[in-house]
């Protein structure tokens, strides 16, 4: 696990792309029992190297029922995101992950993660990765749909506090995924 770490820490394939040094996130162990994959950094997470440092990993962690310290355990839980590196801005917003990381990093990673009873796909980019042709064509359908893929996978959208109007249309996310989240997490015993 130590020479993998060293080896995505150090990752430079992107680098062309950015206007900024590459540093890629992530947070791993082989014995977390909880994946949780997301999107990729923003830019306050690049600056501090810590995952889901920022707004959207305190809405997270909420959604999960966890402390922060529990969170960053990585005995307990494992954090990848699909592009391991900050992107950069656009238009409306950070720019996707780069497509290279997720094929050249997940399966390593996966296969040496044996402990995960639970993944959550947190964003499209996720969940299309990971559901394949399972994945509905909209993330609210997928989501609204997060049963069909338990007990394995477990669909959200992403926490950011820009998502508020989405959480004000989709009511039954917090009054029926966010319950079955947490009893989830609970089982896992964190």
């Amino acid at each position: 696990m130590k020479d993998l770490l060293k080896e995505i820490k150090s990752c430079t394939v992107c680098s062309s792309f950015f206007l900024h040094e590459p540093r890629p996130i992530v947070s791993i162990s082989n014995t977390a029992r909880l994946l949780i994959v997301g999107q990729a950094p923003g830019r306050k997470v690049h600056d501090s190297g810590i995952p889901w440092d920022d707004a959207s990993g305190r809405n997270l962690r909420n959604w999960l029922g966890i402390s922060d310290e529990t969170f960053y355990d990585t005995s307990k839980v494992a954090l990848i995101p699909m592009g391991f590196c900050y992107p950069g801005k656009g238009k409306s917003g950070d720019l996707p992950p780069r497509p290279e990381c997720a094929p050249l990093w997940h399966e390593r990673v996966l296969n040496e993660c044996k402990s995960i009873k639970l993944t959550l796909l947190v964003g499209q980019y996720a969940q299309n990765y990971y559901l394949r042709d399972s994945a509905k064509n909209k993330l609210t359908d997928t989501v609204r749909s997060f049963k069909e893929y338990l007990p394995k996978h477990l669909p959200l959208p992403h926490p950011s506090p820009r998502n508020r109007i989405w959480m004000k249309k989709n009511e039954w996310f917090e009054s029926e995924l966010l319950p079955e989240l947490k009893s989830h997490i609970e089982k896992l015993k964190l």
